[in-house]
């Protein structure tokens, strides 16, 4: 009968991230825990030695430690005697010392591996498990749920090391009077049986908890990234309500667990203590057996029966925070389905075109295609916009181009290779990308454009293209009025800047990067008329340097791209340069124009 169902399991996952390490960890356990039993089990021949009464002690000293003393030349000395128990001690601290620091080690090996772990496989997810999962989920996974394996491995070797204790202790026991170790054994089994309902209990407590925690880090989230919004138009409390709930039930569940923690802690002293008044009488009373190596018994019992009475208790903090481990898991198992697909073609500099051969992508196959059979072709280093009207299929097909979004039917070329085959990396690092919604870090101005510390003393040319960026996205001026210039921090998505000012820093980003293909989506829309039409005169000067990509709702910002490609319902239904279209009668492109003028 298993008394701890998953012990085994939860062993091959801890196995898994931390290694053969766990084992050594073990093995000291062992080796520290036979040395205390060893110098435990001696004190039967000192006993005998001091001729204290308790009854023919010699006759109970077990051949094997009566043949070690006469190897020794110890047999009847009592200070060798007292040398050997002292040394066996000494040993055995070295060993605990060893182990506890080594144990140390390794649990901080693991939480700084598991959250580099955690990390890597969230950077290769795939855009489509991203898009399905909420900010908090994320957070709570590799931030909270982490953390909880990591204490909960450390509550499991304690948990392991508690077993391989007892084992020994009774071993030990069985060494020197089997008949009180059995029922030792028994009586401790029973305890541990009684308590396997409550252990199931504790776990699905657990599990809940770990759910809880990551639905309520999605509220939080919400909140914080929508706070100025919600405290100006006083719309906090509905979200507030459920943050309360979330609450509630999280510290419910904690509560429970606790309660029973309690119990069990409370209980276990005096069944240890019944336990043994109990054995002794039966030994004595019953079984007549001699009183000196039962007063040594006595010593491994408490420590056995404390051992095995611990182990309920140490279990069942382990179920309080298995739920993390489980987790910790199945976020693994999902992020290593939903890898994102990468091939092996490492593709140099964009130099031929970028080319979409019938290209069909659906987010959800039950409600059908948003881009169907494209068939578009981007020269290098020229200029080509993506125009239509909202859910068109724009900004789908800007993920298809950075191979974000792999299509359902047909193939993107990068230069004639096969996006499914391109090692994406290679591709990825040619791109930049301005989007409408800014991405603006907690950091200096010059730490955004270059995402990197930059010694302007020590890398004076990167620090120069840091200046030529700025300028070039009409962000110069405007720093160099600051105090600390650009070192000055811009503060959480960039709070402490203008809407304006955060789009110019995200340009100039993607401008210090000097990228093969730029791609601007909606790159204007938050700069006022003077900084776009600075903006825009910078990318008309992009001309033939890079391949730039535009989505644009003000057509006026791409009177100067070399074609256009208009969308409508997944498709491209018109294509050719601005001034040809504008120059047909029934063109969908001039109506568009014509809208925009009203």
């Amino acid at each position: 009968m298993n008394l701890f169902p998953g012990a085994v399991g939860y062993l091959a996952i801890f196995r898994r991230h931390v290694g053969r390490r766990i084992y050594v960890i073990f093995g000291l356990t062992v080796l520290g825990t036979f040395m205390e039993g060893i110098g435990i089990a001696l004190l039967v021949p000192l006993l005998a030695v001091l001729d204290t009464g308790l009854g023919d002690a010699d006759s109970s000293v077990p051949g094997a430690l009566r043949a070690m003393l006469e190897f020794l030349g110890l047999s009847g000395s009592l200070h060798g005697i007292l040398a050997l128990i002292g040394g066996v001690f000494l040993i055995k601290a070295i060993i605990v010392f060893t182990n506890s620091a080594y144990s140390g080690w390794v649990q901080a090996q693991l939480l700084r591996e598991l959250k580099a772990k955690m990390f890597d496989a969230y950077s290769r997810m795939s855009y489509q498990y991203y898009s399905s999962r909420d900010t908090g989920h994320f957070i709570n996974v590799i931030n909270g749920q982490v953390g909880s394996l990591y204490g909960t491995f450390k509550i499991y070797i304690g948990f392991l090391s508690v077993a391989i204790r007892a084992v020994i202790y009774l071993s030990i026991a069985l060494w020197l009077a089997w008949q009180f170790a059995v029922m030792a054994i028994v009586i401790g089994g029973l305890v541990v049986l009684c308590f396997q309902r409550l252990n199931v209990y504790v776990r699905q407590l657990s599990i809940k908890v770990a759910r809880e925690t990551s639905h309520l880090n999605k509220l939080l989230v919400q909140a914080l990234q929508s706070f100025k919004y919600l405290v100006s138009t006083q719309q906090i409390d509905p979200l507030r309500s459920g943050v309360v709930a979330s609450i509630r039930r999280m510290t419910g569940y904690r509560l429970r667990s606790a309660i029973w923690a309690s119990v069990t802690s409370s209980i276990t002293e005096p069944l240890t203590i019944f336990l043994l008044i109990g054995i002794i009488i039966v030994q004595i009373s019953v079984l007549g057996q001699p009183l000196a190596p039962i007063l040594v018994a006595i010593f491994l019992f408490n420590r056995a029966l404390s051992a095995i009475l611990g182990l309920q208790k140490g279990w069942q903090t382990i179920m309080s925070n298995i739920g993390s481990v489980e987790m910790v898991e199945e976020e693994f198992e999902a992020l290593e389905r939903h890898r994102e697909p990468n091939g092996t073609v490492a593709v140099g500099p964009l130099a031929r075109e970028v080319r979409f051969e019938g290209v069909s992508f659906s987010y959800e196959p039950e409600k059908g295609d948003v881009l169907r059979d494209v068939d578009l072709t981007i020269p290098a280093r020229t200029t080509v916009a993506f125009v239509g009207e909202s859910g068109a299929g724009k900004s789908t097909l800007v993920d298809m181009l950075t191979l974000l979004l792999k299509p359902r039917s047909g193939e993107v070329y990068i230069d004639g290779v096969p996006g499914s085959e391109i090692e994406v990396t290679s591709w990825r690092r040619q791109i930049g990308y301005v989007s409408q919604e800014t991405v603006v870090f907690d950091d200096t101005i010059a730490g955004n454009i270059a995402l990197q510390p930059i010694d302007r003393k020590t890398d004076p040319d990167a620090w120069e293209r840091v200046l030529v960026a700025a300028r070039r996205a009409h962000i110069s001026r405007f720093v160099e009025r600051l105090p600390q210039k650009y070192d000055t921090v811009v503060g959480d998505r960039g709070i402490r800047l203008s809407g304006g000012q955060r789009q110019r820093l995200f340009i100039a980003r993607e401008l210090f990067k000097e990228p093969n293909l730029l791609i601007l989506d909606e790159a204007t829309s938050a700069l006022d008329s003077e900084s776009e039409g600075i903006i825009q005169r910078s990318i008309d000067g992009l001309k033939g340097s890079m391949t730039v990509v535009m989505i644009a709702h003000r057509l006026s910002t791409i009177r100067n791209v070399d074609f256009v490609y208009v969308l409508d319902g997944g498709k491209v239904v018109e294509q050719g340069p601005y001034e040809a279209l504008m120059g047909r009668e029934a063109s969908r492109f001039r109506e568009m124009i014509e809208l925009q003028r009203l």
